[in-house]
């Protein structure tokens, strides 16, 4: 077995699934886990972890078996990135404003409070996304995020929010609009933040990801 130890992002799908998947944050490299069968010591903080965490952990695993999880070992939490999910819901203005007919990159646009720039609304194009599943490929950590989080786009402050809205169900076959839409907030976006939660209905502490079968996607 192969011992792999780092910073990891960590990504819950949905709980007919048992595992979690961990995107290592110095690397491209997403590593599936085991979610349960571990002893007193460390079920307890498995347990705990929620789609956005940070943790220092040690994985155990065979690198040629792409098809068996690997196994935690050790695992301690750092910090988050607090996320909340809406899904087949109308985007925002900001995004809608935003958006270039034809792009096939990230579209971004300043969120504002007042004179002040609290964070960044960033349109993301179904193109290149499996299947063009916008928060079912965020769930399950296929979505390269974590640079966006260290630094928000045109902003360079690390995010301490981030709410995903998808204009489609996660089972959606076709999309109403091309792209889905990340709000990323700094510490200072917190009450613009909350204004949009409120909107979407995805209040803070709250588990928001939608209940979906990934294995019909």
């Amino acid at each position: 077995m192969t011992e792999r130890s780092g910073a990891f992002r960590v990504y819950r799908v949905v709980e007919s699934v048992p595992h979690l998947n961990l995107q290592s944050t110095g690397s491209p490299r997403l590593y599936t886990v085991y979610q349960s069968g571990y002893g007193d010591d460390l079920q307890p903080s498995v347990e705990a972890l929620r789609t956005g965490d940070r943790i220092e952990a040690t994985l155990s695993g065979d690198p040629g078996a792409e098809s068996e999880p690997w196994r935690l070992t050790a695992l301690d939490r750092l910090d988050g990135v607090e996320m909340g999910f809406a899904v087949d819901a109308t985007p925002p203005d900001v995004a809608r404003n935003a958006w270039v007919p034809g792009a096939t990159e990230p579209v971004y646009a300043p969120l504002m409070a007042g004179d002040e720039r609290v964070g960044v609304c960033c349109l993301q194009p179904r193109e290149p996304l499996p299947n063009g599943a916008f928060v079912p490929n965020v769930l399950a950590g296929l979505l390269p995020l974590e640079d966006h989080f260290e630094s928000i786009p045109e902003l360079g402050e690390p995010a301490v929010e981030a709410l995903f809205v998808d204009p489609d169900a996660p089972e959606a076959s076709t999309h109403t609009e091309p792209y889905g839409v990340v709000l990323l907030f700094t510490a200072a976006g917190r009450e613009l933040a909350d204004r949009f939660r409120e909107t979407y209905d995805c209040p803070r502490g709250t588990d928001s990801r939608p209940t979906f079968d990934p294995y019909g996607i």
